[in-house]
């Protein structure tokens, strides 16, 4: 694999009681994150990239063209500490991947995305603790473990329903529409969800286009996030960072 570029920000392993973020690894996650995702192509239906046929495709499209070569993009490995020991972490089973991108140091902000959890954890505790680790290390001070950030984006397909409840829930805040944002090639054979509109003209047949919408949370809202933590769904009093 190339090697890492620097990424702009201490990266560290963060957990909670439930759930357990540390670097995505091809060598010790990709084969266990394939084998559950191959057959579940919709896993990939709002987002740019994927599905994948083989593992090495999925490293090579995917950890290769970014966490290991874009300096703003970091994935972690996300890991559910309420199941048994498993050959992908000594603490629990691997439950998916979630990713830093778009990182500034100068502006101090990144994006919490690309956002796959495998299909067993769908509808448990771990999207929501896991982006709520990732909210939380990135916006908490470093007397706290955190980086100190004051702006994290999270963008998310306006088809996509249950990812807008996610950020609703983290209390992001909605800041608009991006309407034609990406171009799907192949979209139909690929297995895509556009934004539910007719091409303009002289568009191929095969492609569609999504509308993203926008969510923000940023320094000033920390306040009002702090004064509701509890309702959030995930656990914001045994954050650990190491």
């Amino acid at each position: 694999m190339s090697p890492k570029p620097s990424f702009p920000f201490p990266i560290r392993t963060i957990a909670n009681d439930k759930v357990k973020l540390l670097p995505f690894t091809a060598d010790r996650h990709a084969d266990a994150y394939f084998t559950q995702t191959v057959s579940h192509p919709e896993l990939y239906v709002h987002m740019p990239t994927g599905p994948f046929v083989r593992k090495e495709e999925f490293i090579e499209q995917l950890l290769e063209k970014t966490t290991l070569q874009d300096p703003g993009w970091f994935t972690y490995a996300v890991i559910d500490k309420t199941r048994q020991a498993s050959a992908e972490d000594d603490e629990g089973e691997l439950a998916g991947m979630i990713s830093f991108l778009n990182t500034s140091a100068a502006h101090m902000s990144t994006e919490i995305g690309c956002i796959v959890i495998l299909p067993p954890f769908h509808r448990t505790h771990v999207t929501t603790n896991a982006a709520g680790l990732m909210l939380q290390f990135a916006l908490n001070s470093p007397i706290d473990g955190g980086l100190d950030l004051r702006r994290v984006v999270w963008q998310v397909s306006s088809m996509n329903a249950a990812s807008i409840r996610v950020a609703e829930r983290l209390g992001f805040h909605q800041e608009g529409l991006l309407r034609w944002h990406f171009v799907f090639p192949n979209a139909i054979q690929m297995g895509k969800v556009g934004n539910g509109r007719a091409l303009p003209p002289g568009c191929s047949e095969h492609d569609l286009g999504r509308d993203t919408v926008v969510f923000s949370m940023y320094w000033g809202r920390l306040a009002t996030r702090n004064a509701c933590k509890g309702r959030r769904g995930y656990d914001t009093e045994k954050v650990r960072v190491w």
